[in-house]
């Protein structure tokens, strides 16, 4: 047997083994443990989650997030679909796999004019209720479902969506029957269902300045009035050119300055175009399919998907910037094939808006993230004379 013979084995045993190291994951470590001195990190959970069906996303969960959200199962409209028939299936099943799991579980919502079913705001006749039947009708509502899980659901979104782009009140039914007045009474509602709950306030948009001086002006007053709202949820459905970090980043402390927590729920990053170069989370907007319109139907390019990494990363070094202030961060969904992005507002195209791919694998920005957060996780050395070393 000749040298090169005898050496064989070894050199494809370091072949080998450098094949694994460079296929191997570049961290051991998840979200949720380096997260876990800054804030929750969280995900929406959709049926098929709850069900048990989607196993592939059930375990990214369990690996990766500390938080759940529920996307659509407690929503009036499926909750109490007709007055007086609540059907807590699902909502059931929510609870018992965040208890299970140890996950923080928020409820999602409470009052919100969109999937709201329209017994809520007419009589036998169609025409509307009057304030006092409305009133008592959210007081069963909320009492209710707030009551069902009292002391296991840790934080409620209480009013979602209540005020416009420029600031002005949405003109719901809720709006038309009560005034703003709606707001204030759901608030007492909750806490009186549950007092050791978290109350919030959910909105989209949030960089807006209207909207953003809007919500500071409405937290302020209710809680000159003593109603406490708990924490302020920045929806983060965004696009790859709106909000600007800058804008986000003023919102951010504009809402810390109110005493409530901040939380930057419901987030995802569109890479599509946006029709009309609408840039909300109006789920009533819907635009006829366009073929324009889903320049990625067969998969993200790789120029696309850096630029995508790289909007990711500017959020969530602005989170972990101000982590002192932001309690939550909660994405969409989990992978990309699950997301509400494929179907809204244009139905039938292909998004990449979440951390997870559609085969559930972790993107690049799951790795930058942990790096990011370990960064700062690490002790900072000092000299003997106390100073930090550069």
């Amino acid at each position: 047997m000749n040298v090169i013979s005898k050496l064989r084995p070894f050199v494809v045993l370091i072949v080998v083994c450098f094949l694994s190291l460079q296929c191997a994951p570049k961290s051991q470590l998840t979200l949720k443990e380096v997260l876990k001195d800054k804030f929750y990190i969280g995900t929406a959970m959709n049926t098929d989650e709850i069900n048990g069906v989607d196993t592939g996303s059930i375990r990214v969960i369990k690996q990766q997030f500390n938080a759940v959200v529920a996307e659509n199962c407690m929503k009036s409209g499926v909750i109490q679909p007709e007055e007086d028939k609540f059907d807590f299936t699902l909502a059931d099943k929510f609870v018992d796999f965040a208890e299970k799991n140890n996950l923080y579980a928020t409820g999602h919502v409470l009052i919100w004019h969109s999937q709201a079913p329209k017994w809520f705001f007419t009589d036998a006749n169609g025409k509307d209720v009057s304030p006092e039947v409305l009133k008592q009708r959210m007081i069963k509502h909320i009492s209710t479902l707030v009551g069902r899980y009292k002391g296991r659901v840790k934080g409620w979104d209480v009013v979602n969506e209540a005020i416009e782009d420029d600031g002005s009140w949405r003109n719901s039914k809720f709006y038309q029957i009560l005034g703003e007045d709606y707001i204030k009474l759901a608030f007492e509602y909750a806490r009186d269902a549950d007092p050791d709950a978290e109350l919030y306030y959910n909105d989209y948009s949030m960089a807006h300045p209207g909207r953003r001086d809007a919500v500071v002006k409405m937290v302020n007053k209710l809680k000159q009035e003593g109603i406490k709202v708990d924490g302020i949820g920045m929806q983060g459905h965004m696009t790859m050119d709106f909000p600007t970090c800058d804008a986000y980043e003023k919102s951010i402390l504009a809402f810390a300055s109110t005493g409530a927590k901040v939380m930057i729920t419901e987030m995802d990053i569109t890479v599509l175009p946006s029709p009309d170069r609408y840039r909300g989370a109006d789920v009533g907007k819907k635009f006829e399919f366009d073929k324009k319109m889903n320049p990625y139907p067969d998969g993200l390019p790789d120029s696309m998907a850096t630029k995508l990494n790289e909007r990711y990363a500017s959020f969530f070094r602005l989170f972990l910037k101000h982590s002192d202030k932001i309690s939550r961060v909660t994405l969409w969904g989990v992978g990309d094939a699950q997301s509400w992005r494929n179907y809204w507002p244009i139905f039938g195209r292909t998004d990449y808006p979440l951390l997870f791919d559609r085969n559930l694998r972790p993107k690049p920005i799951v790795e930058t993230i942990i790096q990011m957060a370990g960064k700062l996780n690490q002790p900072q050395q000092t000299s003997p004379k106390g100073k930090l070393k550069d």
